[in-house]
């Protein structure tokens, strides 16, 4: 229920259907499944979205990559941005939401990822401005793009194992295998950004905190330009970005 019903009515006692729901939830969380599954949403930068099993649970890292994405578009101007591995559609949705005049493009490899990040741009009153496209990165993606944006696989192979259960075990390794390297769907990523980022176009990723020198390498051979990685708000090594050059 919506908190102010919790202020109105402390008291109210539960009927025997909630109560057994409430149990029933208590036990799911005991055994390791996500509140945010139990719940069916969460907050993501102001906005409310919807999460299942389809896509990754949306975290706090990939907020500071959004405010770091808004920074570099101008909120008055046509932008054409693509969201690779949208998953629960976050990123677009957000695009969409707080740049006005932006065209949104997301693109996923899961079918039902899609599925739910169209649920969420309807809830989010954008469902008209972004586009949705099932592709392996850029497989199926066509033109080019002012801004590419993506918080991509880039756990080892050989680290999913050593996951906390609620992640190992609740959520899609698609999204988190970043194969042997963990950079292997990076690598990927940035070799087809050349066909498709504008001369002076932004790409800015999400990466492993160990990943950083790895990546800038990646970076600098595709011959973009400016390239950065930055630390999250917890000091690790978490976003690269990049430019085409002009």
């Amino acid at each position: 229920m919506e908190r102010l019903h919790l202020y109105l009515s402390p008291d109210k006692p539960l009927s025997v259907d909630e109560r057994a729901r409430f149990k029933s939830f208590i036990q799911q969380r005991r055994s390791g499944t996500p509140l945010q599954h139990l719940i069916g949403e969460v907050t993501f930068f102001g906005l409310r979205f919807r999460v299942r099993r389809d896509a990754l649970i949306p975290r706090a890292e990939t907020e500071e990559l959004l405010d770091r994405t808004l920074r570099l578009v101008a909120r008055d101007q046509p932008a054409r941005c693509l969201d690779l591995g949208t998953g629960s559609g976050v990123l677009a949705v957000c695009l969409a939401r707080y740049l006005p005049f932006a065209a949104v493009t997301a693109v996923d490899i899961s079918p039902n990822a899609l599925d739910l990040a169209r649920e969420n741009a309807v809830l989010n009153g954008v469902v008209g401005r972004v586009a949705f496209v099932e592709s392996d990165w850029f497989a199926n993606v066509s033109g080019v793009f002012d801004l590419i944006v993506s918080n991509p696989p880039y756990v080892e192979t050989g680290a999913l194992g050593g996951l906390s259960p609620e992640v190992r075990d609740h959520e899609p390794h698609v999204a988190l295998d970043g194969g042997k390297s963990g950079v292997e769907h990076i690598a990927r990523l940035i070799s087809g950004t050349a066909a498709h980022l504008e001369r002076g176009g932004h790409l800015l990723l999400e990466i492993g905190h160990e990943q950083g020198e790895r990546v800038r390498r990646l970076l600098v051979d595709a011959g973009l330009v400016d390239v950065a990685v930055e630390r999250d708000l917890a000091g690790r090594e978490r976003f690269a970005a990049a430019r085409s050059p002009a």
